[in-house]
């Protein structure tokens, strides 16, 4: 009776590990979704001029997921094949260290944490089941290996030399189709800068492991400020001005997206370097906590840098290239198209119209709003190349 009472309870045991360690491909599934699967069909004139342009997305937070970066999937938004197929040459990746549980736009508290959960359920390493600095580092080791096993298809850039010299390689191989395959850059950012544990020497390390661009604060305040979706939503905390000053200093891009009002003034009033907001919207056409005000919009733009327009129902208030594009057409005629880019926050818990390769469905969608074949290039990614040009290290 004991050895069979053993058994079903090693039995129960085997089952719930089973059930955990599949639910974050479920969880994955269910929450990075798209509202229609490829194929998808622009006119030729699209698709020509489409694959004719750099094109760079400013946020995507593939590397919180336990799927292979180099293998096509049938779910979620990003990977490599499929970024291939968007035609991208530069995937901003952000790493998503924690999320407050029942995550809102509203109001979250910073004392609760559903990514721990996943973190466990994917097997990641021990080290990262309580840091947050080091789930941030395993995020780049992931990266990383996937570069290194790439075959020259997806490389890291770091710096304006390794940028430039990437711009002039030319076509990798002939896909199965004879058509060449060009690689992918792939550049690290952080989702927020709780990972620096309230060490200002974490910095260095994150730069050290490959990060140049961060966000201050995502879901919830944090030690360097407040987010547009906290409790308090307040300005730079002392720590955060030393953090913002050790960013600029070692030409680390200052992200605003989620960032509060407060925070976001803060900022600008520091900044001496161009500042970017890798995925968000605008509140002249889509309402919402975490959107830009006009003059925020115009206090960016005078730094010289670019915004990265979302493309969920939050960030433009529907999912359509056409609602993408409206935003964009608000941010070129307040302050010019040379600060409008792509930021679409693929794999980030959200819904989009398409998976990253359907990249043209954009150019499509901007050409049809009677944007030049120039202004069409520079949003694109041509602006986010001269940014990244002027402020990588």
């Amino acid at each position: 009776m004991r050895k069979k009472l053993t058994i079903a309870l090693l039995a129960i045991v085997v089952l719930g590990l089973a059930v955990f360690f599949s639910l974050p491909r479920i969880v994955d599934g269910r929450m990075n979704t798209v509202d229609a699967k490829p194929p998808y069909v622009v006119s030729a004139r699209a698709q020509a001029m489409h694959n004719s342009l750099f094109v760079a997305d400013l946020h995507g937070d593939t590397l919180l997921w336990s799927r292979d970066l180099l293998t096509e999937h049938s779910h979620g938004h990003i990977d490599l094949p499929r970024l291939q197929q968007g035609h991208v040459a530069l995937q901003v990746f952000a790493t998503v260290t924690k999320t407050p549980r029942g995550l809102n736009f509203e109001s979250n508290a910073a004392d609760t944490d559903s990514i721990t959960a996943l973190v466990m359920a994917q097997r990641w390493p021990p080290r990262t089941w309580s840091s947050l600095l080091e789930r941030a580092l395993y995020q780049s080791e992931k990266l990383h290996h996937a570069a290194a096993n790439s075959d020259g298809a997806l490389r890291i850039v770091r710096t304006r030399a390794e940028l430039a010299a990437f711009l002039t390689t030319g076509p990798l191989r002939a896909t199965a189709g004879g058509k060449p395959t060009p690689p992918t850059a792939g550049l690290l950012a952080l989702e927020g800068l709780h990972p620096l544990e309230g060490q200002l020497g974490n910095v260095d390390k994150l730069f050290d492991a490959g990060f140049r661009m961060a966000g201050l604060t995502h879901f919830f305040d944090n030690e360097l400020g407040g987010s547009a979706h906290g409790l308090k939503k307040g300005g730079l905390t002392p720590f955060g001005r030393d953090v913002v000053r050790r960013m600029e200093s070692k030409k680390m891009l200052i992200d605003l997206a989620h960032a509060s009002p407060a925070v976001i003034d803060d900022v600008l009033a520091m900044a001496k370097r161009p500042v970017v907001v890798s995925h968000t919207g605008v509140q002249a056409t889509c309402l919402g906590p975490r959107n830009l005000s006009n003059d925020h919009i115009r206090k960016i733009a005078a730094t010289g840098g670019v915004i990265g327009i979302g493309y969920f129902q939050g960030a433009v208030c529907g999912i359509s290239p056409a609602a993408i594009v409206a935003a964009m057409r608000h941010v070129a005629k307040l302050v010019g198209v040379q600060h409008v880019a792509l930021g679409s926050d693929f794999d980030g818990a959200v819904k989009t119209a398409f998976d990253t390769s359907g990249l043209a469905l954009i150019t499509q969608a901007l050409l049809d709003a009677g944007f030049s074949e120039s202004d069409v290039a520079a949003i694109m990614g041509g602006n986010v190349q001269r940014v990244l040009l002027e402020a990588l290290p």
